[in-house]
């Protein structure tokens, strides 16, 4: 029999031709694989981004410390070396950073940075705006530091309350900061009631602000203060990440000030061998002062 008698065939179904259906079928499959291979990507290149950086990040952050401490032992300390010099040393280790609110395993060297620090020296850790004062000095100690991936020493930067200790250990001697918004002359103090980071110290200076990337007066000699500064008499140290995270739109900036119970730093004791590496006992108190925490863990080299 034909074709046509078949398809009067009892139990038979008359066939319709589909080719319209078989091609939007294709193309929404096709749609939907695309799809599937992009989320794929996006979610390995997160990935990448969030923990495989971090990885690479905390090896070369393992090696600035390991050199930076060597170097202390040998004697040699480049923060010593004329501005010039130093800046030729961008991507090495100058000092170490301890934030106890951060917890006692919370220690990163800082790496000299130039005028802006680029990704290669933050990968290494958090890093000094290269011609901003340097640790204990007058003015204005600036470090910037990744928010989220590459080694993040920054990430819970907005963490921090007024009065909390920022710890700079350097070669000689350890500098206690206090994050501004406690009242004038009190020594670091998380505890002191009446905080603001939205409160001014006598040169108008917060705690805490939210910026836009390009608003670099937060780094001067006085944060965000134009005009005559010398001679200068207030000691900052800032702060700078991304924010929010997994963004870059704008910048979290943390103001702190030298410890006035400290203006001249804690000097390490010094033997034959050099400058002695434990933590003395005044650190270690600070610890205590926010939520009971322990004394850093500190690494040998």
């Amino acid at each position: 029999m034909g074709r046509h008698a078949a398809e009067h065939q009892p139990g038979a179904v008359a066939v319709r031709d589909g080719t319209g259906r078989d091609v939007l079928g294709l193309l929404l499959r096709g749609t939907g694989q695309i799809l599937v291979t992009l989320g794929v990507v996006v979610l390995l290149f997160a990935v990448y981004e969030v923990w495989v950086t971090n990885i690479f990040a905390e090896q070369k952050q393992a090696k600035v410390h390991r050199v930076l401490e060597q170097q202390w032992k040998q004697g040699t300390d480049l923060l010593s070396l004329p501005p010039e010099q130093l800046q030729t040393h961008a991507g090495d280790g100058i000092a170490n950073l301890y934030i106890p609110r951060l917890g006692p395993d919370y220690s990163y060297s800082i790496v000299e940075g130039s005028t802006v620090p680029t990704d290669a020296e933050l990968t290494k850790g958090p890093a000094h705006y290269a011609r901003t004062q340097l640790p204990g000095e007058a003015g204005n100690f600036a470090l910037a530091g990744h928010r989220v991936g590459k080694g993040e020493p920054f990430l819970n930067l907005d963490k921090l309350k007024p009065g909390d200790p920022v710890i700079v250990e350097t070669a000689s001697t350890w500098f206690v900061y206090c994050v501004l918004g406690v009242p004038d002359a009190t020594p670091c103090d998380p505890t002191v009631a009446g905080g603001s980071l939205r409160a001014a110290d006598p040169n108008g200076v917060t705690g805490q602000e939210v910026v836009q990337p390009t608003k670099s007066s937060v780094v001067w000699p006085v944060p965000d203060v134009e005009g005559p500064t010398d001679p200068l008499t207030t000691s900052y140290l800032t702060m700078t990440t991304c924010t929010p995270k997994f963004s870059a739109t704008q910048r979290l900036i943390v103001h702190a000030v030298l410890d006035p119970a400290y203006p001249q730093g804690i000097a390490k004791q010094r033997s034959s061998s050099g400058y002695s590496a434990a933590t003395p006992p005044e650190i270690a108190k600070l610890y205590t002062l926010v939520e009971g925490k322990n004394a850093p863990k500190r690494t040998a080299a």
